[in-house]
């Protein structure tokens, strides 16, 4: 077999997520160290920094570049944070694996809690899901939306220009930066498919497909396919804020998903038992929690 090429964003965090897959693959392949080349491309999500994703286009603008090297041939898998992910795929593009979830927990930074930020904080976040979550916890606090990599984050907090964000701890992790506190998942729930890695490749590429399934990790693949089917059931977007989070215990998976208006003063919660493996019934949850959600939260999905 030739040596693979992995497709990846250029930015630090992406960078160190696909190393860390490559490496991976190496050694489980015992294959010589640089087998698997890293391919940087820059997609419009990294361009276009002065604008919110869903005045852009969503979730796509992280992909799109990635994909269309993909399907022509020229990669051979990409790695991606699922979270960032459609939940809806070109249908030459297969999911092939999924790394062990990291910490799924949202970390704050400005502040050791959200009740110690000082009333009427301003809070930057592009994150729809972030900012209904924080004003319904403090209806007090200005959101802004705030986008960029880690560490043009955490100099605006530094700079004072906002007094406080939230990013993903998994991703901190990955880069090896000790900032902020976590929240529990009990006070924020995470985005879909957060903390997550995964692999992807052509859908008829056997060969490729068989090299990243030795790197998989089949509870965390079944728990991320049952989020997306949730999310895809919503007809959710970027500018959908939804919460859901996946877990094997006892043999089951178990979710808890939330749906929010925009301000955080509304909100449906449900919780879902159901077989590993089984895409249904978060698909019966969603359409379960949109039937009696409120307008303020239909309007933002668009379900078929």
């Amino acid at each position: 077999m030739h040596g693979l090429k992995l497709g990846t964003r250029g930015s630090p965090l992406a960078l160190a997520q696909a190393r860390k897959v490559a490496a991976a693959i190496e050694a489980a392949q015992r294959w010589p160290e640089g087998f698997v080349e890293l391919v940087a491309l820059t997609t419009t999500g990294d361009k276009v920094q002065d604008r919110p994703l869903s005045e852009l286009g969503g979730k796509g603008l992280w992909t799109k570049e990635l994909d269309k090297a993909l399907i022509a041939g020229e990669l051979s898998f990409c790695v991606h944070s699922m979270k960032d992910v459609e939940s809806v795929r070109p249908r030459e593009i297969h999911i092939a694996a999924v790394r062990p979830r990291g910490d799924v927990r949202d970390r704050i930074i400005g502040a050791d809690s959200i009740e110690q930020l000082k009333q009427g904080a301003v809070v930057g976040t592009s994150s729809k899901r972030r900012a209904a979550q924080l004003l319904r916890l403090r209806p007090d606090l200005k959101i802004v939306p705030i986008r960029g990599n880690v560490e043009t984050r955490l100099k605006k907090v530094e700079s004072g220009e906002i007094d406080a964000t939230l990013l993903a701890a998994a991703g901190l992790k990955r880069l090896d930066i000790d900032a902020g506190t976590s929240i529990p998942t009990e006070t924020l729930l995470p985005a879909p498919g957060q903390a997550v890695i995964g692999m992807e490749c052509r859908t008829n590429d056997t060969e490729t497909q068989s090299v990243l399934t030795t790197g998989n990790n089949q509870i965390t693949y079944w728990c991320v396919m049952a989020e997306r089917a949730f999310t895809r059931a919503l007809g959710a977007t970027c500018a959908s804020p939804v919460a859901a989070f996946c877990v094997l215990e006892d043999g089951d998976l178990r979710m808890r998903a939330q749906l929010f208006s925009e301000d955080g003063s509304e909100m449906v919660e449900e919780r879902a038992l159901f077989d590993c493996g089984d895409n249904t019934t978060p698909e019966d949850l969603a359409r379960e929690m949109l039937a009696k959600a409120p307008e303020s939260i239909r309007r933002l999905f668009s379900a078929p």
